[in-house]
């Protein structure tokens, strides 16, 4: 298999991200200089609700991040052509719209967002298949059996990166022969080393959370490293923090990371599984708890990429702070050497897609 076209030059391929917080197709360089000033009341259930905006800002802004890596993919031998973004109201566009001489042309679309089409998406996705627009679903935790669209779009998919193992019969059954498949948790929607290397950050251990997150496990945890750590313990559990605010949380050292939703324990069951990738994206040490099915992070921590400690264990969680603690420049940019390298979002994508035949023709 090689990237080259029939033509004997690269593969051209165009992205195009659904995005449930955007409107019509367009082009997403335009639609990147617009996201600060789109005025979200009328997308929000209650616009009064201060609170509810806030949170919404957030969220739009980190689906604005994905837009950005996927506008910002690379891969060798395929030329991406400019990136395209769309909500519900312009997805059949993506497949109407003219198309440059040998184009590729890519939907991408993550987590539960074709449920946004509800009844209809496998009609839609099955639509786009048919006038040759390939679908990649980036499934970040269990839509085969969380997301009730799953088995009708299953079909369509051109590409599946999922989480969950096994995938649910019902839509697993339904995956075209073609389609390539491959199990990873979710990875940091950075582009890289838009977050520079600090070779002299601070020596703390600063956790990013969410109030989702914030569960009595967890503030159990965070009383406990105030009280050991003092000064050198910085949290955040607000929901999450402005996506243009990121990179500077390469200040501290150590970052201490819920593992996952979906995994065994009820305290990690409504936590994210990016901020360890975020953490190493920023050359901070991870440090995580272990969990029986947290396979990606263990086999990260076997590698030396990140530092793990047993689920409820106090004084582990104390000594696996204090070694990341001690870790040398020289560790920590091997951190973030592969982190940006392997575990972001427009490096996932562009993988995948090098790993899809392109003489498999969608439909």
């Amino acid at each position: 298999m090689t990237n080259e076209s029939k033509a004997g030059g690269p593969r051209r391929v165009r992205l195009c991200y659904f995005n449930t917080w955007a409107a019509g197709l367009e082009e997403a360089a335009a639609y990147l200089k617009r996201v600060p000033a789109i005025d979200l009341r009328p997308l929000v259930a209650n616009p009064a609700d201060v609170e509810l905006l806030r949170k919404a800002r957030l969220d739009c802004d980190w689906y604005a991040a994905n837009v950005r890596c996927l506008a910002a993919a690379t891969a060798g031998g395929i030329e991406f052509l400019p990136a395209w973004v769309t909500g519900a109201a312009g997805v059949l566009e993506v497949a109407q719209r003219p198309r440059e001489a040998g184009e590729e042309r890519w939907l991408v679309t993550m987590a539960h967002q074709p449920q946004v089409l509800g009844a209809l998406a496998g009609k839609v996705f099955a639509l786009l298949s048919r006038a040759g627009v390939r679908h990649f679903f980036y499934a970040f935790d269990e839509a085969s059996r969380g997301m009730p669209c799953f088995a009708d779009i299953a079909g369509s998919l051109d590409v599946l990166v999922h989480d969950e193992a096994p995938l649910a019969d019902a839509g697993r059954q339904r995956l075209r022969p073609g389609c390539v498949t491959r199990h990873r948790s979710w990875v940091a929607n950075f582009v890289p080393v838009e977050a520079a290397f600090n070779e002299e950050p601070e020596e703390k251990i600063y956790f990013l959370g969410s109030q989702l997150g914030l569960t009595p496990h967890r503030q159990r945890q965070i009383d406990f490293l105030r009280g050991r750590f003092k000064d050198r313990f910085a949290a955040s559990y607000n929901h999450s923090i402005p996506v243009d605010g990121r990179a500077a949380l390469n200040r501290y050292k150590v970052g201490l990371c819920p593992e996952g939703r979906k995994f065994t324990t009820p305290a990690m069951s409504a936590t994210h599984t990016d901020r360890p990738f975020w953490s190493g994206c920023l050359g901070q040490v991870p440090v995580s708890e272990d969990s029986r099915t947290g396979g990606r992070l263990e086999e990260l921590h076997r590698a030396g990429l990140i530092v793990r400690y047993p689920h409820g264990d106090l004084a582990a969680l104390a000594e696996a702070c204090e070694r990341a603690l001690g870790w040398t420049n020289a560790e920590r940019r091997r951190i973030y050497d592969h982190f940006n390298a392997h575990e972001t979002i427009g490096r996932v994508v562009a993988d995948a897609i090098v790993a899809m035949d392109p003489s498999l023709r969608s439909g």
